[in-house]
């Protein structure tokens, strides 16, 4: 298990990572877009909001930075994205069982966006706001699903 810092866009993710991974002279970088699982009914996207980058991440002397936009269907829960809040903490490839562990303990008194549970992409992804106002986000199998696609 690891946590790495995972910074947040409002469509310009793409943008950004093409900006850190230059900054930071970038050793790997994967991205997924959105549309690349198609439409998931438990999170319907809006049009424009199917292009955007739905995980990436940049590997740079040793260090790991990931980025995503998030969709306005989220930000309708979480709020606009905005300096400041654009930076949340994101536990990936922990087991399912540290996940549900961790989830449930950080969901006391929080909000959560998206309940912990098997997706496409990860045996164990979900989403919360903790009590405290910090956005955590969890799944377990990110660097096996970044790795299964190219740039």
């Amino acid at each position: 298990m690891k946590t790495v810092a995972y910074l947040q866009f409002d469509g310009q993710a793409e943008e950004a990572l093409t900006f850190y991974e230059k900054a930071l002279q970038a050793t790997d970088v994967k991205k997924v877009r959105f549309n690349a699982l198609g439409e998931n009914p438990n999170m319907p996207l809006e049009t424009e909001d199917q292009e955007l980058i739905m995980e990436s991440r940049i590997e740079f002397a040793g260090n790991t930075l990931m980025l995503s936009d998030v969709p306005s269907a989220i930000q309708t829960v979480t709020g606009g994205i905005h300096k400041g809040n654009s930076l949340l903490i994101s536990i990936v490839d922990a087991t399912p069982e540290v996940n549900y562990s961790l989830f449930n303990g950080l969901s006391e008194g929080g909000t959560v966006i998206m309940p912990l549970s098997h997706t496409p992409w990860s045996a164990s992804f979900g989403m919360l706001i903790d009590q405290f106002g910090v956005t955590w986000k969890f799944n377990s199998e990110a660097s096996k699903f970044l790795e299964s696609f190219t740039k």
